[in-house]
């Protein structure tokens, strides 16, 4: 499956705009904690920045969507999933259908 095919599916699994917000400060909350552990060579902190990423995230299609997130089924794809549909949601580029 290409990204192409499967972003369609992931946008389908994101459909409310609460799982988008969620979505969008557990990516950026999350990558500013592991790169700070990264650059503080502290390993506790890049595992507290994949948390801070996914957890609240795997949550909010749990009580929000009903679902089982696409990282179960399409880790790689889905991976970049999030970041494409974050930055589409940061700037405004998602159309009301998707919200």
């Amino acid at each position: 499956m290409t990204f192409a095919e499967f972003y369609p599916e992931y946008l389908a699994a994101h459909a409310d705009r609460r799982t988008k917000v969620v979505h969008t400060l557990g990516l950026v909350s999350g990558l500013a904690v592991g790169t700070t552990g990264i650059l503080l060579r502290r390993p506790v902190v890049v595992a507290a920045g994949l948390a801070l990423g996914y957890l609240p995230a795997f949550v909010s299609h749990w009580i929000f969507e009903k679902n089982q997130p696409k990282t179960f089924e399409h880790p790689a794809l889905s991976f970049c999933g999030d970041f494409v549909m974050v930055y589409e949601f940061l700037m405004g580029k998602l159309n009301q259908t998707q919200e």
